[in-house]
């Protein structure tokens, strides 16, 4: 509990103390003095509500005069002016309890969120001068090393130089499965080192790292709000002025066409004013989008914002690229193919030297093939690289000129490429105009692919494609295996863009298309979709920026948790906004004929508030 929330039930606990004691005076005292029983209540008014008459007073000065404060103030000033003192005390009274209840909701809804995200590191082990140094993370320059403890959350991202150990990612992921490494892998920020002593080589400084631009991602997500949260703040803007109106023509031509007397209207009116109050609307529905962020961010799910929560429920085409999304991408060389005299060695070691400076799953798989043979690159016998978008690499090995890629990049040489007749990827390479022959990389389909299809088509998706740059044969293969209607193959990045607009032509005005790529090579497609969806988070940066959801896992069936979680949050926002609505509307009906007490004005403000706050909190689970 915050320590303005204490302080301000601390006051309303002294100020309720002192409406008792009055409210007792009131009714025990035989030959109560007015003046006494006016004081006692005006105490007490004073120290439950006086800071919501300062805040009113200070906002009609800036120019904010129908607000939740103002109403309370005019409602509850007004029936001291009638003689209502113990209403009047009792109104503001009940309204800051409600005021109370909403801060605890909000702040165990943030602590909620910060406890999952606690992975901001307090300091960092650098080795100086052979000995430990602690240091905070901002302080650590890249290159250095630094000394990670059993127990102790890793500071920065950086690679294994000394030692092994398990590493507990729930935090980043939300699964319990520790991720065991060793000397020469890479490790990011906020995980929790669970057994041995590590030594890590920093690669990136604390404001390029993991847990930065997490923590960024989580902090500013509540600034891009919603359609539902835009439509209460205007609602709110006109809501507020329209009801003082109809309070103060309630109050005065009241009594004029319908005669009756004065007081009992303005108490209408008063009344009116308490039930108007729009704070059930304004804190539940930002509440429970703030809840479905943080319930999503618990299943390893980081959304950018309400607006894209929300816009998870319309989603009606969902767009997958195969590589690392539907396959797992830890590709292999399942067979060497040579043509003219190069041997296969020969062949691969061209390729494993084109792509020795491409971090593509492709070029890794190349690479440790030819070290599975006892080589080693060596980076002095590679000259200049150039990659060739959506053809491959060209790189200057030996002095010759060696190209690896698709059969597209052999074409456009002036070469005829062998035909593979097994699904996979190939990778051709010729050198200086001689066509070497082709590697087959064989990539696997994930597990939780199948998982993932089944539930969209359950989820009701008008249309699911996969849009790859692969083979035809080896796309369609994939998507046969895992239930794909729609394949699109071997497209350059530009043909996917085209293939999305073609798409869009395709969905209904509201429908929401969602893209699932790795947010780095699939970057203009991920900007051209309504929900630019990253998987694989963990340590890609480059995800995390690119996407408007990440999937810190390599799970799909992810998407499919993040759409359940969205229409759950949607359909308590809007059970939200039909309850709150439909009682005020009730109530305020009542109260303009007469029907409805200040007390029955209080059900409908802080009552409606209090059960919208914890319809909202579920969105939490």
């Amino acid at each position: 509990m915050s320590r303005k929330l204490k302080k301000r039930m601390r006051r309303v606990g002294i100020g309720a103390a002192v409406y008792l004691a009055a409210a007792l005076f009131s009714h025990l005292a035989p030959d109560k003095n007015r003046y006494v029983e006016l004081a006692l209540f005006l105490a007490a008014y004073g120290i439950i509500g006086g800071d919501v008459v300062k805040k009113a007073v200070q906002n009609i000065g800036h120019g904010q005069v129908f607000d939740e404060n103002f109403l309370m103030m005019i409602a509850t000033v007004g029936a001291f002016f009638v003689g209502d003192y113990p209403e009047a005390v009792a109104v503001m009274l009940f309204y800051q309890v409600g005021e109370c209840f909403q801060s605890y909701a909000v702040n165990k809804s943030r602590k909620s969120i910060t406890a999952l995200m606690d992975i901001r590191p307090d300091s960092a082990n650098v080795i100086r001068d052979g000995e430990t140094v602690e240091v905070r993370p901002e302080e650590v320059a890249i290159g250095e090393r630094i000394l990670v403890r059993p127990g102790e959350r890793i500071p920065l991202d950086g690679v294994v130089c000394k030692g092994n150990s398990s590493l507990d990612t729930m935090a980043l992921t939300g699964e319990s499965v520790p991720r065991d490494v060793e000397e020469g892998e890479a490790v990011i920020s906020g995980c929790v080192n669970l057994s041995g002593v590590l030594e890590v080589e920093v690669k990136k400084n604390y404001g390029e790292s993991t847990v930065a631009k997490i923590l960024d991602l989580v902090e500013n997500a509540s600034g891009k709000k919603s359609e539902a949260e835009h439509f209460i703040t205007k609602f709110a803007r006109y809501y507020t002025p329209v009801v003082v109106v109809c309070a103060a023509l309630l109050a005065v031509a009241g009594p004029l066409a319908a005669g009756g007397d004065w007081s009992a209207w303005i108490y209408r009116a008063l009344s009116f004013l308490v039930i108007s109050c729009p704070c059930a609307l304004v804190i539940s529905i930002p509440l429970g989008f703030f809840g479905g962020l943080g319930g999503a961010s618990k299943s390893g799910i980081l959304i950018k914002g309400s607006n894209y929560l929300e816009a998870l429920a319309d989603a009606e085409m969902v767009v997958m690229d195969k590589t690392g999304t539907l396959t797992k991408g830890t590709f292999c060389v399942a067979k060497t193919v040579t043509a003219g005299e190069a041997t296969k060695q020969e062949l691969l070691e061209k390729a494993a030297y084109a792509e020795s400076y491409s971090n593509h799953p492709i070029s890794a798989s190349l690479r440790a093939a030819y070290a599975a043979g006892g080589k080693e690159i060596n980076p002095a016998r590679v000259g200049q690289v150039e990659e060739i978008a959506g053809h491959g690499i060209c790189a200057v090995v030996d002095g010759k000129t060696v190209y690896a890629g698709n059969g597209r990049l052999m074409k456009r040489q002036g070469l005829q490429p062998l035909e593979a007749e097994e699904n996979g990827t190939v990778v051709h390479v010729a050198q200086e105009g001689d066509y070497l022959g082709y590697i087959l990389i064989a990539d696997e389909v994930k597990e939780d692919a199948r998982k993932a299809i089944d539930g969209f088509k359950a989820a009701g998706m008008k249309k699911i494609v996969m849009l790859t740059g692969d083979r035809k044969r080896t796309a369609e293969s994939v998507a046969g295996q895992l239930g794909v209607p729609e394949v699109y193959a071997e497209l350059l990045p530009a043909d996917k863009v085209e293939r999305m607009e073609r798409l869009f032509a395709a969905k209904s005005e509201k429908g929401k298309l969602i893209f699932v790529g790795d947010g780095i090579n699939d970057a203009p497609v991920l900007a051209r979709a309504d929900i630019g969806v990253a998987m694989g988070g963990l340590g890609s940066d480059a995800a995390i920026e690119a996407a408007d959801v990440v999937i810190m896992t390599d799970e799909p069936s992810k998407i499919v948790e993040a759409i359940r979680i969205s229409k759950r949050t949607l359909g308590i926002v809007k059970q939200n906004i039909i309850f709150a609505i439909g009682v005020k509307a009730l109530v305020l009906l009542l109260a303009a004929i007469g029907m409805a007490s200040m007390w029955a004005a209080v059900f409908a403000d802080v009552g409606v508030a209090v059960i919208a706050i914890l319809n909202a909190m579920r969105a939490m689970r």
